[in-house]
């Protein structure tokens, strides 16, 4: 087995964070699947953006959706939604394999309803009938309004990834969300055993900032902590998911065989290229997780990635770098919501810039 094969034989997800049309009809992530064990797929209006930028294959629909459809954003809709079926298609069978655990793909709602619950449960539905595939999850930003947003579509049956999450913080107000969405469900005598749901914790755009900070305070004390705070938070984050989703507050979920809430590591390309490439990797590995990799982070994984399950390891100095990041003046919820923000304007910059794409 190459690296990436073992990961998943320790109980870990490999997701890939691509898709477009050319990875689809070249065979890539037919292959990646076959030879890697990638078992999912997440996109976002960035992935889409970059895909109709460079791909040749939506030229000569989007040349027809200019003269049948005036809306930008039906135009792109009716882009994107067939590749998301395809890839639908293609991971069905490891989702049936799996029992629903896994095989997902993920499509965003549009950015602009991410402060708007109402209408970001509206939209959620109306793209999951649109794309039709029991192996869709549909990503749900975990803002105030979003996490409203969740716990109803989680009560209504629908599969959410909640994304742009940057603090543990936020990760418990989204577990929360779910078992009281599950609950919900559960005591209107609907079945809870076919809900998945996962949550997107955001890893380098955390380092980024944060070192950014540390940098302004100057002190050797703050540069030795530089490049240690989104791991730090993900170790922490996952002894949350296990005391919550293995414990008390799941039990009565759980014996009506609902499923726990998976953290999925996000934002797992390197920014920094000071750092190890498998920084957000290798560290992270640990049954009941999920990591979504970048091509590029997916090839260095299996080129010379070290399989061994480390989540679980330097929980007591995961806690000390927290303290000491508190200590220096830097509050990790307050970290956390600034990057949301910055998440939710990015995302929707993104997005805007794709419409212009279709026009």
């Amino acid at each position: 087995m190459n690296a990436t094969q073992k990961i998943t034989a320790l109980g870990q997800s490999l997701w890939l964070d691509n898709l477009s049309r050319d990875l689809l009809r070249n065979g890539s992530l037919a292959r990646w699947i076959r030879e890697d064990g990638v078992s999912g797929v997440t996109s976002n209006p960035s992935i889409f953006q970059k895909a109709l930028g460079s791909s040749p294959h939506y030229a000569d629909d989007l040349a027809r959706l200019k003269a049948e459809e005036p809306d930008a954003e039906r135009r792109y809709e009716a882009l994107a939604i067939p590749d998301i079926r395809d890839a639908c298609d293609l991971l069905l069978p490891i989702h049936e394999s799996s029992g629903g655990d896994d095989g997902y793909v993920s499509l965003e709602v549009a950015p602009r309803w991410a402060h708007d619950a109402a209408r970001t449960v509206e939209e959620a539905q109306r793209l999951s009938a649109a794309v039709d595939r029991r192996n869709l999850l549909i990503k749900v930003p975990g803002t105030p309004e979003g996490l409203g947003a969740f716990e109803a579509l989680t009560m209504l049956g629908i599969n959410v990834n909640v994304t742009l999450l940057f603090s543990i913080k936020q990760t418990e107000a989204v577990f929360a969300a779910y078992i009281r969405g599950l609950t919900a469900r559960a005591n209107s005598g609907a079945d809870v055993q076919h809900s998945k749901a996962v949550a997107s914790l955001f890893l380098s755009r955390v380092d980024t900032l944060v070192d950014k900070r540390l940098d302004a305070i100057g002190s050797e004390e703050a540069k030795a902590l530089r490049g240690k705070t989104a791991v730090a938070m993900a170790r922490l984050a996952y002894q949350r998911y296990l005391q919550i989703f293995h414990g008390e507050a799941f039990a009565t979920l759980s014996q009506r065989k609902a499923r726990s809430q998976y953290l999925l590591w996000a934002s797992t390309g390197v920014k920094n290229p000071d750092y190890p490439d498998l920084l957000y990797v290798e560290p992270l590995i640990g049954p009941e997780t999920i990591n979504t990799l970048p091509d590029k982070t997916l090839e260095a994984l299996r080129d010379h990635g070290q399989a061994a399950r480390r989540l679980e390891d330097g929980i007591t100095e995961a806690e000390m770098h927290l303290a000491d990041l508190k200590r220096l003046g830097i509050d990790m919820d307050a970290v956390g919501n600034t990057l949301q923000d910055d998440g939710v304007k990015l995302f929707e910059d993104s997005y805007q810039e794709l419409l212009r794409q279709t026009e």
